[in-house]
């Protein structure tokens, strides 16, 4: 099994059920060394399953003081795969430690990501 945290849209009954065919069970974690952004979603089906065009984005910050309230979702290899299909260009995954000190996937922002030490869904 994976974990995914959700900080945003994929917590959305509607948008689980769109893209995975269930609501998910999880518990409320957060990410340490992150803030919220936002970003403009482009996409219309995206936009569709939502019901949003401004989505939360998790930008990296190094700065310990900086966190963010979510949800770890446990989720099938397969659910990950539909959950890449799901997030937008600006988003990358990547693997980092919870505040429960589990590992799991989270969806930042990509511009941000690049002077972290997180690996990407490429890495792995």
């Amino acid at each position: 099994m994976e974990q995914l945290f959700s900080y945003g849209t994929l917590q959305l009954e509607k948008v689980q059920l769109e893209t995975f065919g269930r609501i998910l069970k999880g518990e409320k974690v957060q990410l340490k060394k992150y803030e919220l952004g936002e970003t403009e979603i482009k996409d219309q089906s995206v936009i569709e399953k939502s019901g949003k065009n401004m989505h939360p984005i998790a930008k990296f910050t190094g700065n310990e003081t900086d966190s963010i309230n979510g949800v770890l979702f446990e989720i099938t290899y397969e659910e990950l795969l539909q959950s890449d299909e799901y997030e937008v260009e600006e988003y990358e995954r990547v693997k980092v430690a919870f505040d429960n000190n589990i590992v799991g996937w989270a969806y930042v922002c990509k511009e941000t990501n690049r002077s972290n030490l997180h690996l990407t869904k490429n890495d792995i």
